[in-house]
């Protein structure tokens, strides 16, 4: 699991805990030879926080872009958003594509959430990715210190 995905997953159950919500966010252990669909899960009886979260990680001093076909996997499965968009529609989950930007040393990092359906129309539209502008154009996820501040992303997914 790494940092972002980690820290993701502490923040909504913080948030969780903190409005007594009824619900949980995990990562599925992986497994050598298995996939897992996304990186982050989010249970809860409230629909609305019933989602799917894909993490992304780019360090913007060696790109401006996060492309589709160096950024996300291919497999005999098919390309990474299509194998998402499958497990979205069949679990009934809403899906997100979460990015964090290294901004490099001295830098604080930013994370933004994207809406799936914006990931699969630029996938199935042939654009290359999502330039590092497009990308600040989402929601930020606030950051305060290495915790992230999911409360204003909670208000989004309602």
């Amino acid at each position: 699991m790494t940092n972002f995905e980690r820290a993701l997953v502490k923040s909504f159950n913080r948030y969780f805990e903190e409005k007594d919500i009824r619900g949980i966010a995990y990562r599925r252990k992986q497994h050598r030879f298995s996939s897992q669909f996304v990186d982050v899960l989010v249970d809860s009886f409230n629909p609305d926080f019933y989602l799917a979260i894909e993490n992304k990680s780019l360090k913007t001093s060696s790109s401006n872009t996060l492309y589709f076909t160096q950024h996300f996997s291919e497999s005999e499965d098919g390309h990474q958003v299509e194998r998402i968009g499958r497990f979205l529609h069949r679990s009934g989950r809403r899906g997100f594509l979460a990015v964090e930007l290294r901004r490099g040393m001295g830098k604080p990092r930013k994370a933004y959430l994207i809406p799936w359906e914006d990931v699969d129309e630029a996938y199935n539209s042939e654009e290359k990715g999502f330039s590092v502008s497009r990308i600040k154009e989402y929601p930020e996820i606030d950051r305060n210190s290495t915790r992230y501040q999911v409360e204003k992303v909670m208000e989004m997914v309602r």
